[in-house]
């Protein structure tokens, strides 16, 4: 993907031997989908491509630095808010010791490294990032 693109947000699923990260969103009844279980990332900010964004989303919630060559996949999907603005979604492979320097930041409850099938049925897993899971996967 080149250059910078309008774009509402993007998520991306960083996995390690069957298993993602993963976090329970807050339970406020003021977000989308209370206390679910949600993947890193989040809202476009300023001029930053999707790719950026997932990083920094990524870096701010867990500190974790991934960098962008590891991104194995991406792809548009179509944001209900805004059909101008699409919504992406990346998948990158963690390494173990990434996974033992998770610092969690102050958004959502708590973290875990959730196994991929269980997170595909958990039914507060967050229903269109589920999908988007598969499709990664795929």
């Amino acid at each position: 993907m080149s250059g910078k693109r309008i774009f509402g947000g993007a998520k991306i699923l960083l996995h390690h031997k069957g298993a993602l990260l993963t976090y329970m969103r807050d339970d406020k009844q003021s977000i989308p989908f209370p206390a679910f279980w949600d993947l890193p990332g989040g809202g476009a900010e300023n001029h930053e491509t999707p790719i950026e964004c997932a990083l920094r989303e990524t870096f701010e919630e867990f500190a974790l630095c991934i960098p962008s060559s590891r991104i194995t996949w991406e792809r548009a999907y179509e944001n209900p808010s805004d059909p101008n603005a699409p919504n992406w979604f990346f998948a990158a492979p963690l390494k173990a010791t990434e996974i033992n320097a998770i610092i969690f930041g102050n958004e959502g409850q708590h973290w875990q490294m959730m196994p991929i099938e269980r997170y595909l049925k958990h039914p507060k897993a967050i229903p269109h990032l589920q999908g988007r899971v598969r499709d990664a996967l795929a």
